[in-house]
C-alpha cells in the first residue's frame, strides 16, 4: 500500500466508525389518554448506541404543525438495550389535534431518524 493511500484509509475507517450508530429511529409508539387534554406516550427508540459520546439523548411529541408539545429527554446511553422504550405523562394535547408526530434525537446527529405517527383515539 502506499504512503498515500494509509491517510485515506485511515480517514475512511474513522468515518464509518462514527457513522455505524446512525439516527436515531422511533419505531414504535403508543398514546394513551390520561384524562382531560393530557395524554402518556410509550416510544420504543432504535440507535445503536455507542456510549457517552453517542447515544440517543432525547425524543419529542409533535403537532402536525410541527409545534413541539412535549420532550422526554434520555439521560444516558443504552447500549445494551436495543431496541428500549421509555414513556412520558402528562402531555397536554390541545383539543382539535386527531394525530401527534414521534421523532427521536441523537448526541451526534442530531434530528433526521425515522418518525412516527399516532392516531389518538379520543
Amino acid at each position: 500500500m502506499s504512503a498515500w493511500a494509509k491517510p485515506g484509509l485511515a480517514a475512511l475507517l474513522l468515518w464509518a466508525g462514527a457513522a455505524v450508530a446512525g439516527e436515531a429511529d422511533v419505531v414504535e409508539a403508543e398514546a394513551t389518554q390520561e384524562g382531560a387534554g393530557a395524554w402518556r406516550f410509550d416510544v420504543t427508540v432504535a440507535h445503536a448506541d455507542e456510549g457517552w459520546d453517542h447515544y440517543a439523548d432525547k425524543w419529542e411529541v409533535l403537532a402536525p404543525d410541527g409545534s413541539l408539545l412535549g420532550t422526554r429527554v434520555l439521560l444516558h446511553p443504552h447500549v445494551g438495550e436495543q431496541p428500549f422504550t421509555r414513556s412520558l405523562g402528562g402531555i397536554a394535547i390541545p383539543a382539535g389535534i386527531d394525530r401527534v408526530i414521534l421523532r427521536a434525537h441523537d448526541s451526534v446527529h442530531g434530528l433526521g431518524g425515522g418518525e412516527t405517527t399516532v392516531e389518538l383515539a379520543r
